[in-house]
């Protein structure tokens, strides 16, 4: 019995790890093309298959398309990211992950590409959901709500 637990242990402890490490990543991707390459580097090694790792990876293909240097591939990466991320914020509605992804992803393509239409409804369920959540996915929300061009100064104060 103590083995399965310790083994059951060691595998939450790796998926913790591999989430942290995505979260990072991604909170510093858009701050350099090497910060975006390191990401999608990060995104493309994860073997996970739930929701919340996909959706960091469906965001990596996204942002493929801004470092790609191949003009004819940049709307295909976008076009896939963008179907394979709805498609799991339709699947699980209720994770605020996803929608914080969703919503970071759509806040940083360019208008002119179209992706925008969960802004609101993205920020109005983590504001409304965020007391349900973890401490540490607490302090990754506040973290990329600072920084964050689609919350207000009233939202950011909300968000203790």
């Amino acid at each position: 019995m103590k083995l399965i637990l310790s083994f059951l242990t060691t595998f939450i402890f790796f998926f913790q790890t591999d989430l942290e490490a995505l979260r990072n990543s991604y909170a510093k991707a858009n701050q350099s093309s090497e910060n975006t390459r390191s990401f999608i580097s990060i995104a493309e090694k994860q073997s996970g298959s739930d929701p919340v790792t996909n959706g960091y990876k469906a965001a990596a293909q996204i942002m493929e398309a801004k470092i790609t240097t191949e003009k004819g591939k940049r709307k295909s990466f976008v076009k896939t990211g963008a179907t394979t991320l709805e498609n799991l914020v339709k699947n699980n509605p209720n994770n605020i992950e996803l929608r914080l992804i969703r919503l970071s992803v759509q806040e940083n393509i360019p208008k002119i590409v179209g992706y925008r239409g969960g802004l609101k409804e993205d920020k109005a369920f983590i504001l409304n959901n965020y007391n349900k959540q973890s401490t540490a996915l607490k302090n990754y929300i506040k973290k990329f709500a600072v920084q964050s061009k689609t919350f207000t100064v009233t939202d950011k104060a909300s968000l203790k």
